[in-house]
């Protein structure tokens, strides 16, 4: 079961002035299944995003990288129960024709819409079911239907993911609310997740892609459930420009920094909702590196800690095996590491010092933390002052389970 998470209440996902939701079912994997989203922006509206690095990526994100750098997009259609993903051409002429009638129903062109895929890879879309749904979702369209969204987009996930905010920005209250999905197959960069947060803020065009990536390297690309890569991830910011502010046009002034902060706050809980919802998980794991001398190399024992399937079983296991903590650190690929120099904490305690077991650690302290649903585990390298963060869980029988039926 998820750990420590819930769904959000419907009430405390905030409407963005700009933009409406609407659901429908297409039926795409399981009959009756609301797996159609569609998104309605208003005109003028900023959209900027971030992408799989995955070299296989599916037909839709090649789709959403064309029609971004044209700008003036008016809508995005998302549809769970297949992700369109090692189709060829034929993945892309079919994303093309949802393109085209989200474009005809909206009045817009097509290049002026973001189509978005997740589920099983190789399988091709099923473009008849979806143009069917498309008219109810455009008859759904409310600027409420958040919590309806943040289900429709789910695939293997438990909990439907969303959070809101509000700041002040130039004297003007500012909205920010978020959906996200991703359960498994989650690792940067990015990791299988969909991700859509928007707010009514106006910001410059040129900021946009600026601020995306800051947001996404803070929070979805700090994310890692079993360290595969997907085919289809997508974190997409939306600007609306409704909120009455005066437009942000510097990135190093305090209105960027508050509108910053903001989105980066809903990420965050977004992101830590799919590690808390991993497939299978039972543990909330945080991997914290400090005093590094840059934030690659803090981040990448972090993740050589938090991908490690040795490291995840154990703490399934609420064993306090650590010395599988040690072993990622030694393989992580910092070539001039001194083991001698850093300490390894599980929780508040002192678990390694001097390259070896610290004289004060009795495996009781160890196996007392790790019966706790969420564990920090601290690597100070004292070789800098740089710190970085990553969020996973651990590897539960289910997590096995999910995925071997994951076709069934």
């Amino acid at each position: 079961m998820p750990v420590n998470l819930t769904a959000p209440d419907p009430a405390s996902l905030l409407p963005v002035a700009g933009l409406r939701l609407g659901i429908a079912s297409a039926g795409i994997k399981k009959p009756g299944r609301r797996d159609i989203t569609l998104i309605e922006l208003a005109a003028g509206t900023q959209v900027a995003g971030v992408f799989t690095q995955n070299r296989f990526c599916a037909a839709p994100v090649t789709l959403c990288r064309q029609h971004l750098t044209q700008g003036n997009i008016r809508a995005l259609v998302i549809n769970t129960g297949n992700a369109n993903a090692g189709t060829g051409e034929e993945g892309l002429a079919r994303a093309r024709r949802t393109c085209e009638a989200v474009a005809q129903l909206m009045g817009c062109a097509a290049e002026n819409v973001l189509p978005f895929s997740t589920g099983v890879i190789l399988e091709p879309l099923p473009v008849d079911k979806i143009l069917s749904a498309l008219p109810a979702a455009q008859a759904d369209l409310a600027s409420n239907h958040w919590s309806e969204a943040a289900h429709a987009i789910m695939t293997t996930d438990i909990v439907a993911k969303g959070a809101s905010r509000q700041v002040s920005v130039g004297g003007r209250t500012v909205t920010v609310t978020g959906i996200a999905k991703g359960s498994g197959m989650i690792h940067p960069n990015m990791a299988t997740m969909l991700g859509y947060v928007a707010t009514d803020a106006a910001i410059a065009p040129a900021l946009m892609q600026q601020l995306v990536k800051e947001v996404a390297d803070v929070s979805f690309n700090c994310v890692t459930v079993d360290g595969d890569t997907s085919t289809n991830d997508s974190f997409i910011l939306i600007a609306t420009g409704q909120a009455g502010n005066a437009e942000i046009a510097d990135a190093t002034g305090a209105d960027y920094a508050a509108l910053k902060a903001a989105l980066s706050e809903v990420a965050i809980k977004l992101a830590q909702a799919m590690a808390r919802d991993g497939e299978g998980a039972t543990k909330f794991m945080t991997i914290a590196v400090e005093d590094g001398r840059d934030r690659a190399e803090c981040k990448q024992i972090a993740y050589a800690i938090a991908r490690s399937p040795l490291v995840k079983t154990a703490f399934f296991a609420s064993d306090p095996n650590l010395g599988r903590i040690l072993a990622a650190i030694g393989y992580a690929g910092v070539a001039d590491l001194d083991v001698n120099a850093l300490q390894v904490y599980l929780g508040d305690v002192l678990v390694a010092e001097n390259g070896g077991r610290a004289a004060s650690y009795t495996e009781a302290q160890g196996a007392a933390v790790m019966q706790e649903a969420e564990i920090t585990v601290r690597v100070v390298l004292n070789r800098g002052s740089v710190n970085a963060t990553v969020w996973t869980c651990d590897f539960s029988f289910d997590y096995v389970k999910i995925n071997a039926e994951y076709r069934t």
